[in-house]
């Protein structure tokens, strides 16, 4: 049976999925919650590391949770160079809420690096995770990022990174690479049907009409 943990870190989520004695952490968020990430993870065979996408929130904690974890990082090629350089995909937003997140954003990105590591697996639409024992798989869906992915779980739980948000509320992502890219991947998730949604950045929400 799926068991889900949501790890809260300061205003964002990585999650642990697990299913018998298998698991995986989806996102490790930022470097000052690598031992509550790692406290959290101690009961678990963690066989994964999974990003969502390569920003520094996401993927701050990747080299040192695969180390002590003994856990490969994946995620998808496209994002590569992200994790060299945030800036590498420019951003835009939308609304004034959106302007706000993405000026934090930029900020962070200028101040904030991540530390080397090497993903050993790259996942892209419909790879299965089945090797590493939980019934997923993969969605890409582009436009916060190129290469953004969500992990589809039992077709019943949708994990989205920052493909949408609820920082504030539940919405389409307030920043982006790619507008239309991010709305077409938002009709996806929405065309899915009957899932739990689980955000980069907020609590659950069942899905619904997103554009």
């Amino acid at each position: 049976m799926t068991r889900i943990e949501r790890i809260k870190c300061d205003n964002g989520n990585c999650y642990i999925v697990s299913d018998n004695e298998n698991a995986i952490l989806i996102d490790t968020c930022k470097s000052d919650s690598v031992d509550k990430i790692l406290h959290i993870c101690k009961p678990y065979s963690i066989r994964l590391i999974l990003l969502t996408h390569g920003h520094f929130d996401h993927a701050q904690n990747a080299a040192a949770l695969s180390k002590t974890l003994n856990a490969p990082v994946a995620m998808h090629r496209a994002d590569m160079k992200l994790l060299a350089d945030n800036n590498s995909q420019t951003l835009d937003s939308k609304g004034l809420l959106g302007k706000i997140v993405l000026n934090a954003s930029l900020k962070s990105f200028a101040r904030e690096k991540i530390p080397p590591f090497t993903p050993t697996v790259f996942l892209d639409e419909d790879d299965s995770l089945e090797e590493y024992g939980i019934r997923a798989k993969i969605l890409h869906l582009p436009g916060h990022t190129d290469g953004s992915i969500a992990v589809d779980i039992a077709e019943e739980h949708l994990f989205v990174g920052d493909a949408l948000m609820n920082m504030f509320y539940p919405t389409t992502s307030m920043i982006f690479h790619d507008k239309a890219e991010m709305l077409k991947s938002a009709e996806r998730i929405s065309s899915l049907g009957k899932r739990t949604i689980y955000f980069g950045h907020g609590k659950p929400v069942p899905n619904r009409n997103w554009i």
